[in-house]
């Protein structure tokens, strides 16, 4: 059968219709069709063990570990990289014949494939912002409906403490339709900062028993969630080459708009993963604020703040960060705190 002469499959994702497109070693088309969600895995039973494209996109990873047992060689690729393959007028078939010919570069970089326990240890910090993102839009929410009646406080965890006070203070001067609504609000806050605390409180307990997570915690702005979100991200560390290209992944380094030449960087390129890059800024911007306080244990930082901006000092101090993350996953030691 036709089917015997398959070597490279383009597999376009979707909720419930997907596209293939199949090839022989020649690139001769052998299959062109759309297959339902529960047509997938029997149809690929019938089909020779070749390597399989896909976009490294939402459920990906799944399908990847699900043909992978079947024993096809899968290879998720970022959608930017796949998209310069588009030959005209975008559409789910020009998608996977564009997939097909993406995977067989051989200079396309691709995305590991994801363990489910990795996902659901990801999936713990993305619950965790989710509910941060839904506190501090109540909070928002408090203060705002508090400063229609007069009763104006600061931001921040002090502030929230203060508007929670003043609302216990206020509550007989205020209009009996705003008592509910109010009560409703604080309510859901305490909730959801005791969920928030639950999380925080997992997600420690699994670095405490993680040699990598508890290697990390030993770069300083590094605490246990960065940890946590850098070790179930990275299942190993010599998928990057290099300390810049694991920077590069973050989105911390520079985008250049170089030519004739001529280097010319800009802001950071800020692609990748969000989350890490952000809580590394984070942990960055209290290492400047230590250093502000004790310029003698950070003596390049406090060199540094002379000449640059806190918040681009921030990055940089990121971009460091995550360099000596990764020597440090890749040598397996604790980190060695250096002043000069």
């Amino acid at each position: 059968m036709a089917f015997e002469k398959i070597s490279v499959i383009g597999l376009d994702l979707a909720k419930n219709v997907f596209q293939l497109h199949a090839v022989d070693e020649s690139g001769d088309v052998i299959i062109r069709r759309q297959l339902r969600r529960n047509q997938l895995l029997q149809f690929f039973e019938q089909l020779p063990r070749c390597l399989v494209g896909m976009e490294a996109c939402s459920t990906s990873h799944y399908w990847a570990r699900e043909l992978g047992r079947l024993g096809f060689e899968v290879k998720l690729m970022p959608p930017a990289y796949v998209k310069p393959y588009v030959k005209r007028g975008k559409n789910d078939a020009a998608d996977a014949e564009a997939i097909c010919e993406a995977v067989t570069r051989p200079t396309m970089r691709f995305v590991p494939v994801k363990s489910s326990e990795r996902q659901a240890l990801l999936m713990q910090h993305k619950t965790r912002d989710l509910l941060v993102r839904q506190r501090t839009a109540l909070i928002n929410a408090l203060r705002g409906h508090l400063a229609e009646f007069g009763i104006i406080t600061s931001q921040g965890r002090l502030g929230l403490r203060a508007a929670i006070e003043a609302l216990s203070a206020a509550q007989e001067f205020l209009p009996e339709p705003s008592w509910q609504p109010f009560e409703h609000i604080r309510k859901q806050l305490e909730e959801l900062t005791h969920k928030i605390a639950e999380l925080d409180r997992i997600i420690l307990r699994w670095c405490r028993n993680e040699a990598a997570a508890r290697r990390l915690m030993t770069i300083p702005g590094v605490g246990f969630l960065t940890a946590a979100a850098i070790a179930a991200s990275v299942g190993d560390a010599t998928e990057f080459k290099s300390g810049r290209q694991f920077a590069a992944w973050l989105g911390l380094t520079p985008r250049q708009n170089s030519s004739g030449g001529k280097e010319r960087l800009g802001r950071i390129s800020k692609q990748g993963d969000r989350t890490i890059r952000r809580l590394l800024v984070v942990g960055a911007t209290a290492v400047v604020r230590r250093a502000r306080l004790d310029a003698a244990s950070f003596p390049w930082i406090a060199r540094l703040l002379d000449r640059k901006p806190a918040k681009l000092v921030s990055v940089a101090i990121a971009n460091k960060t995550a360099r000596i993350a990764w020597a440090i996953l890749r040598r397996r030691e604790n980190y060695r705190f250096a002043t000069a």
